[in-house]
Formats: C-alpha cells, structure tokens, sequence
C-alpha cells in the first residue's frame, strides 16, 4: 500500500452550485455524517459570509459528533486595500469556528488585472495577509489557488509566485485549481511535477470536468505528488461538474494502491453515492462507474457464460468491494446461460437443455420484440419466467375491468370497474381515482384487500409511458412501466398495448401478483388470506 492521500469533499458547496441542486440545511446535515462514515477527511460546509443557510450549518454541524471527517469553511481572501482583519468575508469565515479553513486566491495574472483591477503586488499581499490572519487565530489553511493551470500556461513566474505567498502566510496545503476544467491529463501532470520542485508545502489538486477528464486528472496528479484530490460524490457542480470522488476514491486505492479509506469503508460507497444522489433529486446514472446500476450489469449471452466461470473476464474489479453488485440481464439478446443463472437465482433449477429454457428464450424474444423491456422490468419477468416453468402460484383470477372517463360539473374524473375471482369467490368493485390508472389500482386493491391484507403496505411511486412507435400516432404501441414499494423495497412491471389503459392494467396486475409472490417467498408459504364468508349461490 502506498502513502495515504486525503480526501476532500465539496459537495455541500461546490456540488450544491450544479444546476437543479438545492439543499436545505437538514440535507447538508445528513450529507456530512455519510461522508464521515465514509471515511471523508475533509468535509467543506460551505461559504459562511455568503448566505444565512450555510451560517446555520456552521451553528448545527458540531451536534453530528463527527469521527473521521474535519469540517472546512470557505471563503475569498481578503479585499484589496482593506486589513485581513477588517475584512467582512473573513470575520465570517472566523465566526463559524471551524478547525480548518479554505479561502481561494487569484493564480492567473490575467484575473488580477482584468477582473480585481489592482496590481500584481497587491494580489500577493491579499493572499499572504489572509492566509497568515487565519493561521494566526489557530486554522488550519488550505489554499486553492484558483486558476492555477491557465495563469501557469499564461505566466509561470507569477502563478509561482502566488503559491509562495501563500506558503509565505503559513499556508499547510496549496490546492492547484483547474477552475475552467479545460487542462488536459499529461500536461496537469507535468505541471504538477514541476510546480513541486518550487514550494515547500504539500500539493493537492482540485479540477472541473468541463474536458471529461476531471477523474483521469486528479488521479495523475497524485501520481506526480498531490497528497489531497478535492472533488464531490458524483461528480456535481457547475456547468459540467467537479471531479467525481466516487470513481477517484475506488481507482487510487483499488488499482494504484494508495490509502484513502478502510476496506469496509469502500464497501459502502455505492451506498453512499445513491444516499446523496437521493437527497440531491438526482437521477442516478446507471453507467456510472463503480457504483452505477448498469456498473456490473452483463447483457449478451457469451458474457455472461465467461462471467459465470470466471468473473475476470468481462469485470475490472469484484463489485462487492465498493458494495455493488453483479447482475445478468435478460433480453432478446439472452443466451441460454442468462436463463439459467436468472432461474437459480430465483430459486429453481432448470437444465440446459430442457424445453423450459428455449421456451423462456423465445418468449423473451418474442415480447421484447412487441416492445417489452425486461431489464426495466425484473418483476414482470420474474412472473413471466414462473408461469412458463409453472412454479407460480396463481392468487387469483382477472374476470374483466372497465374504466369510465367523464366530466361531471366542469371536472373531468375516472371510474373503474372491476371483477376478480379468489378461490372460487368473485369480487365487483367500482373505485374512482384521480386517473384512469389510479381508479384501476384503487378498484382492484379494493377486492382484493380484504383477501391479502398486506397489499395495504405497497403503493405505486412512479408511472412511465414510452410511445414505441411514433410514427403510427395515435395509434402506436405504448410501454407502460409500474415501480411499485412498500416497506421493505421496490420493484417495477410493464404492459404493453395499443391502448394505454390495457398497457398500464397488465403492469398493475403484474405488480400486485409480485407483491404476492414476495410476501409468500418471505413466509415461506402462501400470503395470509382473511377468510371470507362465501355468499349463496
């Protein structure tokens, strides 16, 4: 294992100005402690002079008892012709009593004279000043020298000159900033290499990824000597995003060997990942490296025969070691060897070349060439997969269903009528919703309820058409796709059909059929059934 490098994370300020972020102080609260779980070291909580929400952070972050993770403000250095004392930004920065502090100065001369207007001297007093203020009340200081690559192309002898002054003040790391994102992988590195010949003080790096090689940028510049990589958890941030600690983390310490966090610690980072994805409002990439979904998902037929003899073939690295998981997919693209890992999978043993798995196989073929999409839709395959290898038991019968659209005093409403059948007992129940869908999943809940009390636990979470066909207009295929969850997970079904309701009620009846199905694998028997008094006949 090589030397450790520190972890810096600036979600919480940095990835909160990505476009569509917004946090409230509670979700940068559960955000610091799952970084500190983690094994973050740096946690930067934001810029206490700029807005009340980040100054209450500052108040609230010591009551989360953090272990592993230090809590960093930010701020600017300070104003030209102004005492690093009297200034306003860093009295805030002071005020919210942080053990480590990160201010960011000007490394590009062209920023200097263009945009603060002063002199080049000036600039250097600003940042010597305000570092030396903040070691002076007992900080620790990192400085981010902002704009560093370009002032370097632009004028080496003065971006330089701007770190020293920092290490000048006191500064306990200088943190090379590729602001515009737009430096590209060997000459950052070689940049790195030479800049460490000049100062004294330890190098960190932090970069944009505005040229897509934020995480190939930061790893090289720990190769050649930066102990620290500041970034954010997926990659968030302005315009095109910061450096992604997720992939960074997992290609220092898996495949270079360097020390950021513990073994089990890694094991929790695609569990990190979608927490803050999660709070975020973010959709999760499914290919996201590492952690995504899609990560360690194999398709076709001749990957997944080699990955389930040797997993070394089509995987870079075993997935459960930053706590993904390895998944084959089903699809019209499905070998015989997909059929028979899904099957044991779920729990029953098929051979290969028994009539049950080129059934499967065709009947896959077949409905995703209607325009099913099995790989969204795992539960519907899963039932699918049961019928034709008649393990599944049928918890009851569709007798038909009618929905009535209508407006009634200017307010147009829905109405569905429905007949199912349990044991012999057949149920009519008419429900109104808030759509024709929902009138579907309220009438059908209704009859069945009172037969299979746990259906009272799941509802529906999200609703998704896709128009297969557009061409055809009106007319064309819909795919309807159901997530569904109750208390313990979720799972999602498809329909498919010319007409949208029958689309969205074959989903629904699949998703009720799953809930079943894993209530009764749960208990090992069949889901618990409220005996109900037959009428007459």
């Amino acid at each position: 294992m090589k030397k450790t490098v520190k972890l810096y994370d600036t979600t919480l300020r940095d990835g909160s100005q990505g476009e569509g972020i917004s946090f409230t102080v509670q979700d940068k609260l559960f955000i610091a402690e799952k970084l500190d779980q983690l094994g973050i070291h740096y946690v930067e909580g934001g810029w206490p002079g700029s807005n009340p929400k980040d100054m209450e952070f500052f108040k609230q972050y010591k009551k989360l008892h953090l272990k592993n993770a230090k809590v960093a403000a930010f701020g600017a250095t300070r104003r030209a012709n102004l005492k690093a004392g009297q200034d306003p930004n860093l009295k805030a920065i002071l005020e919210a009593d942080t053990e480590v502090v990160t201010i960011f100065g000007k490394s590009w001369d062209l920023h200097v004279t263009d945009v603060f207007r002063i002199n080049l001297d000036e600039n250097l007093k600003m940042i010597c000043d305000s570092v030396n203020l903040l070691k002076s009340k007992g900080r620790e200081v990192i400085y981010d020298a902002e704009h560093f690559f370009d002032g370097y192309k632009a004028n080496p002898e003065y971006a330089i000159r701007s770190l020293r002054a920092a290490e000048e003040g006191g500064a306990d790391l200088l943190a090379l900033c590729d602001t515009n994102g737009g430096t590209l992988t060997l000459e950052l590195a070689r940049i790195v290499a030479e800049v460490g010949q000049h100062v004294s003080v330890p190098l960190g790096i932090h970069v944009h990824n505005d040229g897509a090689v934020a995480v190939a940028n930061s790893v090289s510049a720990v190769e050649a000597g930066c102990v620290q990589v500041q970034g954010t958890i997926n990659g968030y941030g302005e315009r095109c995003g910061n450096a992604d600690l997720v992939p960074i983390i997992a290609n220092l310490q898996l495949k270079l060997g360097y020390k950021c966090v513990t073994a089990a610690q890694l094991e929790s980072l695609t569990s990190v990942s979608h927490y803050v994805a999660e709070i975020a409002n973010m959709r999760q990439a499914g290919n996201q490296p590492y952690v995504g979904a899609s990560a360690f998902a194999h398709k076709a037929g001749v990957h997944v025969n080699a990955v389930r003899k040797n997993s070394v073939t089509y995987e870079h690295v075993d997935p459960s070691k930053i706590g993904n998981a390895r998944r084959f997919l089903m699809s019209e693209l499905s070998g015989v060897s997909n059929v028979l890992w899904k099957a044991e999978q779920l729990g029953f043993k098929l051979d290969k070349g028994s009539p049950e798995v080129k059934k499967i196989l065709s009947t896959i073929q077949d409905l995703e060439f209607d325009g099913y999409h099995f790989e969204e839709a795992e539960a519907s395959l899963e039932i699918m997969m049961r019928r034709l290898t008649k393990s599944f038991e049928e918890f009851f019968a569709r007798e038909g269903f009618r929905v009535v659209v209508a407006e009634r005093a200017g307010k147009v409403y829905s109405e569905a009528i429905i007949k199912v059948n349990v044991d012999g007992e057949s149920e009519h129940t008419v429900a109104e919703g808030d759509g024709p869908v929902n009138a579907l999943d309220n009438a059908v809940r209704k009859a069945l309820e009172k037969f299979y009390p746990s259906l009272s636990e799941m509802h529906l979470s999200d609703f998704k058409v896709r128009v297969l066909d557009e061409k055809a207009g009106t007319a064309a295929k819909v795919r309807v796709s159901l997530v569904s969850q109750d208390k313990e997970d979720s799972w999602t079904t498809a329909g498919v059909s010319e007409n949208i309701i029958e689309a969205s009620w074959i989903a629904l009846i699949d998703s009720i059929e799953y809930k079943l199905l894993k209530d009764s694998r749960r208990s090992k028997a069949a889901p618990r059934r409220k005996k109900v008094i037959r009428r007459k006949k």
